[in-house]
This record gives C-alpha cells, sequence and structure tokens, in this order.
C-alpha cells in the first residue's frame, strides 16, 4: 500500500468510515442562510449527535455529519440532507435541529413537513 493510502486509511479508521448508519449534511453556505445562522445549526447538530451518542460510531444509529459550504439549493437555509433515507430538509435552523435528531435519526419517523425533496440511495428511483 503507498505512503498516500497508508495515511488515508489511518484518517479513515480514526473517522470510522465504513462503519457508521447514516451520513448527515448540513449546507451552512453563504447563499442560503447567514453564515452564523448556518453556524449555529452546525454547533447544535454536533453536541446533539455527541450528548445522544450518534457520533461516529457510538451506537448503532451513529451518524457521520459534514458542514457543507454549498448543497446547490441555495434558498430557504440551512439545507440538510441524512443519507441513506435522501432526505432533503429545508430551513434547519439551529432551533429545529434537536427535533430533527430526536425524530428522524433516533425515532426513525422523518418530519415530512420540513422535507422537500427525497433521494434514497440504493433504491430504484421512480420515472
Amino acid at each position: 500500500m503507498s505512503e498516500v493510502k497508508q495515511e488515508l486509511a489511518k484518517i479513515a479508521k480514526t473517522l470510522c468510515i465504513g462503519s457508521y448508519s447514516r451520513h448527515v449534511l448540513l449546507c451552512a453556505g453563504e447563499k442560503c442562510c447567514s453564515a452564523e445562522v448556518g453556524q449555529e445549526a452546525w454547533e447544535v447538530l454536533k453536541r446533539e449527535l455527541k450528548d445522544r451518542q450518534l457520533s461516529l460510531s457510538t451506537a448503532e444509529n451513529a451518524c457521520f455529519r459534514t458542514k457543507a459550504g454549498c448543497l446547490r439549493v441555495c434558498s430557504n437555509g440551512p439545507i440538510l440532507v441524512v443519507y441513506p433515507e435522501g432526505d432533503w430538509y429545508h430551513d434547519m435552523t439551529a432551533d429545529k435541529i434537536p427535533e430533527f435528531v430526536e425524530r428522524h435519526l433516533v425515532q426513525n419517523q422523518p418530519i415530512e413537513d420540513w422535507i422537500f425533496a427525497k433521494n434514497p440511495l440504493g433504491e430504484e428511483q421512480e420515472s
């Protein structure tokens, strides 16, 4: 294995890549929300996942989280998408994050009123 691959494999292991069940991406880019609003939502998401033992490989429903600069929606943000479900949420401000974590990630019940698009992974798409 090359030195580069060894380095990356070590980082991937540290981040538990390959062992989590969900990936939550939060767009905190300034085209869809202010930097302050995006950062507040990000901080609450990090805290909620940690407090509920959902970060990295701490639980069966562990989530990997990524703060994105742009998910190309650029309206009504922060935008949040969770995979593998592929549910796209709008207006995910700091005050909504705890309810999202509880309902969607803990109870496995997406909040349909907040979802504006769906793109599930691993399922056949409808025509």
